[in-house]
C-alpha cells in the first residue's frame, strides 16, 4: 500500500499509501488514544511553506479522495456512537458500480483499514473480513465523539490495477471536546514499554527514522514480526490527514547498542506537523507508540516530556 504521499524505502522510491508494512496479518487492532498536553506556543505547527522544496515534485497525497482510478469507497456505516461497539461495513466499487471481490494480497492481507480521529489522537489499524458479495466488515469502538477519517488500502486483482488508498469521513456521536495536537518529542511510552525515535522527517527529501524499544530500562531484543517486519510505521499530516505509509529499511530486526532498531526511510510532502504511529509486537501483543514530529522545523533545545498512550485496547 503505497498511494499518496511519497515514501522512499531503501530499495526503491515507493508511492505512499496508508497501510501496512510487510505482513503476517493477524486480526490485532493497535489503538492509540492519547490525552493531549496543554497547548504550548513553542510547538505550533510550522507553515507548509517552511521549506520551499516541499510539494514541488511530490505526488498527490493518499487517502484524501473517496474515488480514484475508477474505484470508489462505499462506506455503508458513516455514523457510529462513541463508546459503543459497532460493526463498520463498507465496499469498494469499480467504475460500473459493482463491488470488488478479488484483490491482490499485500503484506498478507487483501485490504488494510486505518481509522484516525481528526485531531490525530485516536488511531486504529484494522483487518476487516470480506463476504462473498464484496462487503467488508469489522467491529469498531471509538472512544471519543468527533470526526474521523477511514482509509482503505488495497490493490484490485484486475490486470493493470495499482495500489490505492481511498478515504471517507466517519462521524462518532456524543459529547465532543476538541483537543490540541500533542507536543513534539522523541520518546513515547505504552504499556510499560519505552520507544525512542531518532532522525528527522524532512519535506521534499528522503530521511532516515530509527525507532528502538526498551522495557524497564533494558533493550527489547526479541521483538516479534508483525505484518512481516519488526515494526510498522504510518504517518498522517495534521490538518488534512494526508496518508503517509513508510516501509522498514535495511535488515529486519537490525540491532544497535541500545536494542533492536527498526529503520525507515520517509519523504514528507510538505513542511508541517505529522503524527507517527509505530506498531510493534512483543509477548504476542501488538502495541502502538505515537509521536508528533515537525517536518522542516528547527529542533528544540529542551525536548518535552515523554508522551504516554492511554488507550491500549485491541
Amino acid at each position: 500500500m503505497h498511494t499518496g504521499l511519497k515514501i522512499t524505502a531503501f530499495a526503491a522510491a515507493l508511492a505512499a499509501t496508508f497501510g501496512t508494512a510487510y505482513g503476517v496479518g493477524e486480526s490485532l487492532d493497535p489503538v492509540v488514544a492519547d490525552r493531549a498536553p496543554a497547548h504550548d506556543e513553542r510547538h505550533a505547527p510550522p507553515s507548509p511553506e517552511a521549506d520551499g522544496r516541499a510539494g514541488r515534485d511530490t505526488p498527490p497525497a493518499g487517502g484524501l479522495q473517496i474515488s480514484e482510478s475508477g474505484y470508489r469507497l462505499d462506506l455503508r456505516t458513516p455514523r457510529v456512537t462513541a463508546g459503543h461497539r459497532t460493526e463498520l461495513r463498507f465496499a469498494v466499487r469499480d467504475e460500473h458500480g459493482r463491488a470488488v471481490t478479488e484483490y491482490r494480497r499485500e503484506h498478507d492481507k487483501e485490504l488494510h483499514l486505518i481509522i484516525a480521529s481528526r485531531d490525530l489522537l485516536t488511531y486504529r489499524h484494522l483487518h476487516p473480513t470480506r463476504a462473498a458479495d464484496g462487503t467488508w466488515a469489522t467491529p469498531v469502538d471509538l472512544p471519543r465523539a468527533g470526526g474521523y477519517r477511514v482509509f482503505a488500502d488495497f490493490t484490485p486483482a484486475a490486470e493493470g490495477a495499482r495500489n490505492l488508498t481511498l478515504g471517507a469521513d466517519l462521524a462518532a456521536s456524543g459529547p465532543y471536546r476538541p483537543q490540541e495536537l500533542p507536543r513534539a518529542g522523541g520518546t513515547a511510552r505504552v504499556d510499560g514499554y519505552e520507544v525512542e525515535l531518532t532522525g528527522a522527517l524532512r519535506p521534499g527529501r528522503a530521511s532516515e527514522l530509527n525507532l528502538s524499544v526498551s522495557r524497564g530500562g533494558k533493550p527489547v531484543t526479541d521483538l516479534q514480526p508483525y505484518l512481516g517486519a519488526y515494526g510498522h510505521l504510518v504517518a498522517l499530516r495534521a490538518g488534512d490527514l494526508a496518508y503517509l505509509h513508510v516501509h522498514p529499511g535495511g535488515e529486519p530486526g537490525g540491532r544497535t547498542g541500545s536494542g533492536p532498531a527498526v529503520s525507515f526511510m520517509a519523504t514528507a510532502p510538505s513542511g508541517g506537523s505529522y503524527r507517527l504511529f509505530l506498531d510493534f509486537k512483543h509477548d504476542g501483543v501488538v502495541r502502538t507508540a505515537a509521536f508528533t514530529v515537525h517536518a522542516g522545523a528547527a529542533q528544540e533545545a529542551d525536548p518535552p516530556a515523554p508522551e504516554h498512550s492511554d488507550d491500549h485496547g485491541h
